[in-house]
């Protein structure tokens, strides 16, 4: 038994080792992909062609960019695993889409310009500082 004991203060410590070298982009993606894992929501790095999925990770950029003459509301989500776009066709802006904030999405997956895109997803605003606890 108390070799068992023992294996877990050295994870503990490896643990903290890891946090302590890694950098704060490691850390913010390690949370990220927790975060991901509680709410139940597929890995966007796990997202197939055409596959309805729901993603949950932090809006990096958010840029107003015209498709095809219609206005566009383009913002890349990204949840530690990796990233995808998220497209409000028709939309200049959103209240509460901005750089930085946490955000679930809902949808089919696509492809444009080499990367997985969401169009006018089903989304939820996620409480700004909101870490892995949940309602």
């Amino acid at each position: 038994m108390s070799g068992n004991s023992s294996d877990q203060s050295q994870g503990r410590l490896r643990r903290m080792f890891s946090r302590l070298t890694s950098s704060p982009e490691e850390l913010q993606a390690e949370e990220l992909r927790q975060d991901a894992v509680v709410c139940g929501c597929t890995p966007i790095a796990d997202c197939g062609d055409r596959d309805v999925v729901t993603v949950a990770g932090t809006l990096r950029t958010v840029t107003l960019r015209p498709r095809a003459g219609v206005p566009a509301l383009e913002a890349e989500l990204f949840d530690g695993t990796d990233a995808l776009d998220v497209v409000w066709l028709g939309r200049r802006s959103i209240a509460g889409i901005e750089p930085g904030r946490r955000l679930t999405a809902s949808g089919r997956i696509g492809h444009a310009r080499g990367r997985r895109v969401l169009f006018n997803p089903r989304y939820e605003l996620r409480p700004v500082g909101q870490g892995s606890d949940h309602q």
